[in-house]
């Protein structure tokens, strides 16, 4: 359970870091000339709204991973760290694809639009676009039952819906005068050697 506490926090984090999950924020609060406590609490809806949706898969996938190992018990050691290590190269891959977006990216800063509107439009495409890095941990994490889960998904609710309202505020300090293009950019990357890192920890400490 210490091991998928931590990876999820780690994922997790990466998560929260990607510049498309905040640096709009701090632009739009910056435009609509919020306070920074209006902006961070916004962060809050937004982000809630988007890790719902993906807590929601990852909920289903979990389910899928618990029932394979209720029948298969094997599983856990063998095909679960497979999986990971497996779906790591492909994030690598996808790497050489288009970076990481969000409906962020599509939504016009209007001065005229209300702070309710505004925040609601942007939590219904959040919630539309949920990000699938995490989904691929809800498999193994599955295969440990319920508790496991659970444990995941609040891991995830918390350090990325925090991790989100930091990064806004940092931003609103000042930090988004600084190059976050790369990460951005290389976001599969960084998520698909976590992914490999945890299958491989997995296999290991299942020996």
């Amino acid at each position: 359970m210490i091991q998928i506490l931590l990876s999820s926090v780690a994922l997790s984090i990466i998560h929260a870091t990607i510049p498309s999950h905040w640096m709009p924020l701090v632009a739009i609060g910056n435009t609509e000339k919020w306070s920074t406590s209006e902006t961070v609490a916004a962060t809050g809806f937004v982000g809630f709204a988007h890790v719902l949706s993906s807590v929601l898969i990852g909920i289903a996938v979990g389910w899928t991973g618990y029932a394979i190992y209720s029948q298969y018990e094997w599983v856990i050691y063998t095909v679960g760290p497979a999986v990971l290590v497996l779906l790591g190269i492909i994030y690598l891959l996808l790497d050489r694809k288009k970076g990481h977006s969000h409906q962020f990216d599509h939504i016009e800063e209007k001065k005229n639009v209300s702070k309710i509107s505004l925040i609601g439009t942007l939590s219904v495409a959040m919630f539309f676009s949920p990000c699938l890095e995490l989904e691929t941990y809800y498999f193994t994490a599955g295969m440990h039952g319920w508790k496991a889960i659970i444990a995941v998904s609040v891991v995830y609710l918390i350090v990325t819906v925090a991790g989100m309202m930091l990064w806004v505020y940092l931003g609103l300090k000042g930090l988004e005068k600084y190059d976050f293009h790369f990460f951005e950019q290389h976001e599969k990357a960084i998520a698909g050697w976590v992914l490999i890192v945890i299958g491989i920890a997995t296999f290991l400490f299942s020996i």
